[in-house]
């Protein structure tokens, strides 16, 4: 609560330092913005902007790290009563000695004897290390702060350049902003690298991408029961390029034709309705989906498949119908088609943005020359438009790759290479999940596996990244 009224008067602050530099900035002018180089704004601006984020750098700094720097000193000076303790109960000790010293509850274990008298101690020094912090923090906080207005105020006249400082504030913030987004996706990049480096050490490469037995289960013994220990990846990433593809064989016709409709054909009413009808869809949980194809679809396409069966036994394809009158619930056809459905919306919508973004002097030219509505459509608006159709296509196709809540309840957890759609199979992301889910020890290959999984999707989704970019290069200087 300290922190947030800290921040409040910093706030407030800084405004008075703003209306303060924009009051200076026109008395210097006589009253006449005419006569600033820069509007009165820049002014205000540029003393309040020197006056507030060195301060809140700060305080953010105190928030993220202080409480580490308070634990390093906490740990620094053992005290003898906790000589004999292992490393879990000195960090359970520590921890109830932080907890007692912000007031709240303790863990359940109970401390007897010189170990309670240490810890009644060590929440004294915890408590006098935070608030040693805290006011160090604020009242350096207000020497920078301080600072920064007797560094700025004088400075402000009429002929101050206040804008280009400004701006190069701005500049600046969104250069950091820029090296922050590299450093994120370099630092994940490096920590997948480093944890599937780890995992191919105990599995070569070529027994993980080539290999056809999926069963992660490292046993502790070696007469364990169900401990096969088979990392051959490649029918889970079977199964997840089998539902992206009956997703996408829904998803990318229905949302291209509709997004062609809207564009060209649709009226004012009809596209003031069908498109927030369609966006709807790109609302619904995944979860929401995930039951719907548990529920509903699932049994629908079973019945469907078993009466099929049901009516070929009779016939002369006896083999097919016993097949198909045996398919359960959950299959790849029923995540794929559900997911279809919800990757609609992301075609339908960026595809129509796209086609309504193409010229209309295209349209025009076409429509002199004597070509139809359709013809135009064909021929000129839809390869116009072709850039940014690939683009949605291939933002649904990721979004696709990256489902796992309709893959779990539709399509089972079972791996299988297989191309038929009437089989349960899973995907890379759902195994992700399972490795990673509940304790597990980091040093073992069955939860490095799941780095290494992320590494290789990581890799395919870069190459239909790099596939989709030599389309838009290649037909965008046709069209520019």
């Amino acid at each position: 609560m300290l922190i947030w009224i800290v921040f409040f008067a910093l706030v407030a602050f800084s405004g008075l330092t703003y209306w303060l530099g924009r009051r200076k900035a026109l008395a210097s002018a006589g009253g006449a913005p005419a006569r600033l180089h820069s509007l009165p704004d820049y002014y205000g601006t540029y003393v309040a902007l020197w006056v507030a984020v060195p301060a809140a750098l700060l305080l953010f700094l105190s928030v993220s790290f202080g409480g580490r720097f308070e634990h390093a000193l906490l740990v620094a000076k053992a005290p003898v009563a906790i000589t004999g303790m292992s490393v879990e109960q000195k960090q359970l000790f520590y921890r109830d000695a932080e907890a007692m010293a912000e007031g709240k509850q303790a863990s359940e274990v109970i401390y007897e004897g010189p170990v309670k008298a240490a810890l009644t101690q060590k929440a004294l020094e915890a408590k006098s290390y935070r608030d040693k912090i805290r006011l160090g923090t604020f009242a350096l906080m207000g020497v920078l702060a301080l600072a920064g207005l007797l560094l700025t105020y004088p400075r402000i006249n009429a002929k101050f350049w206040a804008r280009n400082r400004v701006e190069s504030w701005i500049s600046n913030v969104l250069m950091i902003c820029s090296i922050v987004a590299v450093v994120t996706t370099l630092g994940i990049i490096l920590s997948l690298v480093w944890e599937s480096a780890r995992f191919f050490q105990s599995v070569s490469p070529a027994e993980f991408l080539l290999g056809t037995h999926w069963s992660p289960q490292i046993g502790m013994r070696d007469d364990q029961v169900g401990s096969s220990g088979g990392f051959g990846a490649l029918p889970l990433f079977a199964g997840t390029f089998l539902v992206m593809l009956i997703a996408m064989l829904v998803a990318g016709p229905v949302g291209l034709f509709s997004a062609i409709y809207l564009a060209e054909y649709a009226g004012p009413t009809a596209r003031a309705v069908c498109k927030p009808l369609l966006e709807v869809l790109a609302g619904v949980p995944t979860v929401v989906y995930g039951f719907f194809a548990a529920l509903t679809v699932g049994p629908l396409f079973r019945e469907g498949f078993n009466g099929l069966g049901l009516m070929l036994m009779d016939g002369q394809f006896h083999d097919l119908g016993l097949y198909l009158s045996q398919v359960q619930n959950q299959m790849a056809l029923v995540a794929g088609v559900v997911m279809g459905i919800m990757l609609i919306p992301f075609v339908s919508s960026l595809s129509d943005d796209i086609i309504n973004s193409v010229p209309q002097a295209l349209r025009d030219g076409s429509y002199a020359m004597g070509a139809t509505k359709s013809e135009t459509v064909k021929n000129v608006v839809l390869p116009a438009a072709l850039p940014g159709i690939a683009g949605a296509f291939l933002l649904a196709i990721s979004r696709a790759v990256g489902e796992t809540m309709i893959v779990t309840m539709a399509a089972g957890l079972q791996a299988k290479l297989t191309l038929n759609p009437l089989e349960t199979v899973t995907t890379v992301t759902v195994q992700i999940v399972t490795l990673l889910t509940g304790d597990q020890e980091f040093d073992s290959p069955k939860t490095l596996s799941a780095f290494a999984l992320g590494l290789t999707l990581f890799a395919v989704t870069l190459l239909l990244n790099i596939i989709a970019l030599r389309i838009v290069q290649k037909y965008r200087e046709q069209y520019d």
